[in-house]
């Protein structure tokens, strides 16, 4: 989990950066991405707390006050703040002390001005807010880097079982609930699972939620997704050719797209723009006359929220910084072969990379 020292570093370091500062000598958070990133306060999604909040009072010395009702979940207690005020809305006795969104927020009485959340849109302070926060999100603190490894080695767990279980007659709802299982074992905990569980024919199914199709050997089946671990989340892919036999043409497509994956490696480093590794991805499909079969990103930053900052696309205006998350995700879907997906992720250093996920990626 994330440690006390690194949430409130990341509260001092907010307070440095804020220009102009605050009028007042405190902010007032909601976000559910800042309490995650300040406090450590995440709700778990499996439990009857999921989707009420909580709201967090930092200080300019980095102090902080959680607000929260009383029936959030036990993963609420692992919150790293200096005081903590339990509101009383339901006690199983009486009815419910008013709507439950409302009963955490009727109880915050800041002494100055009434009552602000200072990062909801409509504050004068949020624009500011919000911006500052997601910039700084972009540099990983060591306790981030951590948690990410947690989510790899999960979804790592869910593509191995796959490679070894995925065959036909199988369904995708089949696939999807044997990676889910394997990755909630890996975690030792419920987690989140989410993301592409797709047979690709080509261009018109490039991903999706598994549904009820059913596995056919020669099948590509795309297995992109994410595991989510106390707000954090991996992200990354493999291409399975159901029965294991890959044709000469789809061999050819998992040929390239290594190819590609490799030409975007060699560009990642600190300073770095993300336009020439968007280019150097690209560049291997072009000079094989397929670039008009991969119309996506080549990949993107990572870490409490996905897609974030930065964006490796075509029209790229930023550069990589020491300490983002990224994917590289080169993928190509043609009509009568079909599609094909592969992605790792890394840490951006200030002479390379360290790759973050360690699957096998083989058709």
């Amino acid at each position: 989990m994330l440690t006390a020292q690194g949430c409130r570093y990341r509260r001092e370091r907010l307070w440095a950066k804020l220009d102009p500062p605050p009028e007042t000598d405190y902010v007032l958070l909601s976000d559910p991405i800042h309490l995650v990133y300040f406090a450590n306060y995440w709700v778990d999604p499996i439990s009857l707390g999921a989707g009420f909040p909580g709201y967090l009072i930092v200080r300019k010395d980095g102090h902080a006050k959680l607000l929260c009702e009383n029936r959030a979940p036990k993963s609420t207690l692992s919150a790293h703040v200096d005081l903590r005020r339990t509101i009383a809305w339901y006690d199983g006795q009486a009815p419910g002390n008013g709507p439950r969104q409302l009963a955490v927020l009727a109880e915050v009485n800041p002494t100055r001005g009434g009552l602000r959340i200072h990062d909801r849109p409509g504050d004068l302070l949020a624009s500011q807010l919000i911006h500052t926060v997601a910039d700084m999100r972009r540099q990983k603190d060591p306790d981030e880097i951590e948690m990410l490894r947690t989510c790899m080695r999960a979804t790592e767990a869910g593509h191995a079982w796959a490679l070894t279980n995925v065959h036909a007659g199988m369904t995708e709802l089949d696939v999807y609930s044997g990676i889910n299982a394997a990755c909630v074992k890996a975690a030792g905990m419920p987690v989140i699972v989410y993301g592409d569980f797709a047979i690709s024919p080509g261009s018109s199914r490039r991903g999706g939620a598994p549904t009820d199709a059913v596995l056919n050997d020669g099948d590509m089946m795309i297995l992109d997704y994410s595991v989510i671990i106390q707000g954090y989340r991996s992200d990354f892919t493999n291409t399975i050719v159901v029965g294991g036999k890959p044709n000469a043409d789809q061999r050819r497509l998992y040929d390239l797209c290594m190819a590609a994956m490799t030409a975007g490696e060699n560009l990642l480093r600190a300073e770095a723009s993300c336009l020439s590794v968007y280019q150097a991805v690209r560049g291997v499909f072009e000079q094989a006359g397929v670039a008009d079969a991969f119309p996506h990103h080549a990949g993107h930053g990572l870490g409490i929220t996905h897609p974030e900052d930065p964006f490796l696309v075509r029209g790229a205006t930023q550069s990589l910084r020491t300490g983002d998350v990224i994917t590289l995700e080169p993928g190509l879907y043609i009509d009568n072969i079909g599609g094909i997906r592969i992605e790792h992720n890394y840490v951006i250093t200030p002479t390379g990379y360290e790759r973050l996920s360690n699957h096998t990626i083989r058709l």
